[in-house]
Formats: C-alpha cells, sequence, structure tokens
C-alpha cells in the first residue's frame, strides 16, 4: 500500500532497476540561494546536508558581510572565487548592484559575480 499523494512515478516495484551507487558521490542536489558567507564552517555543513549550488555572496567574518548576500567589487569577488575552488560545489556570487554608473556593474561581471542584488 502506498501512502495518498506520492506520485505514480516514485513507487518502486518489481519492474524498477535499482542502480548500485557504490563508488559514487550522490547528494540530493539542494540549491541554497541566500546564502551569506561568513564563517568556513558553512560549506562543509552544507555539503554534509545534501546542498550542491549556493548562491549568494560575501567576505567572510567581516562586519560588513554579516547582512548583505553580495561580494563587493572585482578584488572582494577574484579572492572569494579562489578560496571556494577547491570546495566541490557550485558557485554563483552575487555583486553589489547599487551603483549610479555602469561601468562598477560591469567590473563586476568581469570579474566573476553571477548576478546583483540590491
Amino acid at each position: 500500500e502506498t501512502m495518498a499523494g506520492v506520485d505514480p512515478r516514485l513507487v518502486i516495484g518489481p519492474s524498477t532497476e535499482v542502480m548500485s551507487g557504490n563508488g559514487k558521490i550522490l547528494t540530493a542536489g539542494t540549491v541554497d540561494s541566500h546564502v551569506h558567507l561568513i564563517s568556513p564552517n558553512q560549506l562543509p555543513e552544507a555539503l554534509a546536508a545534501g546542498t550542491t549550488t549556493i548562491i549568494g555572496g560575501g567576505t567572510g567574518p567581516a562586519g560588513g558581510t554579516k547582512a548583505p548576500t553580495v561580494t563587493p567589487g572585482a578584488w572582494n569577488l577574484a579572492r572569494m572565487l579562489e578560496a571556494l575552488d577547491v570546495w566541490p560545489i557550485n558557485v554563483l556570487l552575487l555583486g553589489k548592484g547599487n551603483t549610479v554608473g555602469r561601468d562598477a556593474l560591469v567590473e563586476q561581471l568581469h570579474a566573476g559575480a553571477g548576478g546583483f542584488k540590491l
């Protein structure tokens, strides 16, 4: 008997081919779309919980990072991307979108910002 509300495509039965996960790293594939990068402990915790993608920003334990989920400026974006490159996780860093000119936005895009937060 299957619980009410379960999609029939999710039911495992005699015609289901079960694939072995031996020797593979399998995760749930969670995307965390609101990350404040303020602590080095965040990525191991996220990976242990099945998170495969983080979206947000920050520059580590700096006072200005505690509230916004952005990584300010080209230099900080480059440093954060370098630091995050060793982790087996997909990263999209957001740059600061509050500006009166286009040049700062373009500079952040060239430095690796995947988007902007206002």
